[in-house]
């Protein structure tokens, strides 16, 4: 569904990413991992258009989508929720969730159905604004706003991240259900192994811009996991 290769980008004369090579498989969830400041978040921007590529390729569905502006890349069907989650904080539950209803492949008038099954709590908080929810409400908020354009690929950037363990899980199991119910394709970032170990089907790990390794998650080692995740 999604091929990236040898991607190479820069912040004014430093190179951060160094020929990535990257696939995603459809229907399923591929995790992207290693420590802090390797170039995972920079991989996600490259891919969502929000940060300039110098060279590759980036292809979607046999579409190469380099040259695309984000809300184009949105409208193929990618949804993207970024670390930090970024609802507006100001708004109201239901207008953070309506602002993605004109950008996903079919305009539509009303909220998917399937963002209230998912997040029951934004249905009872419709009216309240989003930055007076918990930190676990607003990362919910963040993914069924993802949720609104129907997307066939979902983007994640540390979604466990500063959440209550309870809601940690349940966002596991959502992202599943999601695979088996609707056939969705994930694409993750994320450093916490025992949430990576309940979703993802393969790994990519990065290192200083490149990556390292890769396979099915059975291929994760002890070894992987100190060379490059440890702190």
């Amino acid at each position: 569904m999604l091929t990236i290769e040898h991607l190479n980008q820069y912040y004014g004369e430093s190179h951060i990413l160094w020929d990535v090579d990257l696939e995603v498989e459809q229907g399923r969830c591929t995790c992207l991992m290693g420590r802090n400041g390797v170039g995972k978040t920079t991989t996600l921007g490259c891919i969502m258009g929000l940060v300039p590529v110098r060279s590759g390729q980036i292809v979607f569905n046999g579409q190469d989508i380099v040259r695309l502006a984000a809300e184009e890349r949105a409208g193929l069907g990618i949804g993207y929720v970024p670390q930090g989650r970024q609802i507006f904080p100001l708004l109201t539950v239901e207008e953070n969730l309506r602002i993605g209803l004109n950008t996903g492949r079919r305009k539509r008038k009303k909220i998917p159905e399937l963002v209230f099954e998912l997040f029951p709590v934004l249905a009872e908080m419709l009216g309240r604004r989003g930055g007076d929810l918990s930190g676990g409400q607003q990362q919910q908020l963040a993914i069924g706003r993802a949720l609104v354009l129907e997307p066939s690929l979902l983007i994640l950037d540390e979604p466990t991240e500063g959440i209550q363990p309870n809601i940690v899980h349940e966002i596991g199991e959502i992202i599943r259900r999601l695979q088996r119910e609707a056939g969705m394709t994930v694409l993750l970032v994320e450093q916490k192994l025992p949430f990576v170990r309940q979703v993802a089907d393969r790994f990519f790990i990065m290192d200083r811009g490149r990556v390292m390794a890769r396979g099915h998650l059975d291929d994760l080692t002890d070894d992987l996991v100190r060379d490059y995740l440890t702190v």
